[in-house]
């Protein structure tokens, strides 16, 4: 697979996302990064019906890279890093002003909530993030 465009969501900063040291609290990080696989959860229910949810989220990783300030947007730029048959992760990097401040890895599981299992990503579904894979390294 070779690097695609990435799926891009950006973001206003709100004041209340800062914090007594005057840049984004690093909370904020996690809920824009998940505000950002929206595009990636309509894959696999495009009306985002809660009732027939089919993914959980199996783990997540974030890395500080630089402050992050009011007054400026921030982009959040979602890849697909891996893709197993049930299993994937989402790679995510969030910029500001050019300069990338963050990134964020999430384990994704498509799930059966009657079985309570783990359940083969649909080829179509497969297909759809395949467009937007990017290779990544460890640092």
């Amino acid at each position: 697979m070779t690097a695609s465009t990435p799926l891009v969501t950006s973001f206003d900063v709100r004041f209340c996302e800062t914090d007594a040291l005057q840049h984004v609290s690093n909370t904020a990080l996690v809920a824009w990064f998940e505000a950002a696989r929206e595009p990636i959860f309509r894959m696999f229910t495009p009306t985002l019906d809660l009732q027939n949810w089919p993914l959980i989220l199996a783990s997540y990783k974030v890395d500080f890279l630089a402050q992050i300030f009011y007054g400026y947007p921030v982009t959040v730029k979602t890849f697909i890093s891996r893709l197993g048959n049930s299993a994937f992760d989402v790679y995510q990097e969030l910029w500001q002003q050019d300069k990338l401040c963050s990134t964020g890895v999430t384990t994704m599981v498509h799930f059966d909530y009657q079985t309570q299992r783990s359940a083969p990503i649909p080829k179509m579904v497969k297909e759809e993030l395949q467009r937007h894979f990017k290779a990544v390294t460890d640092k």
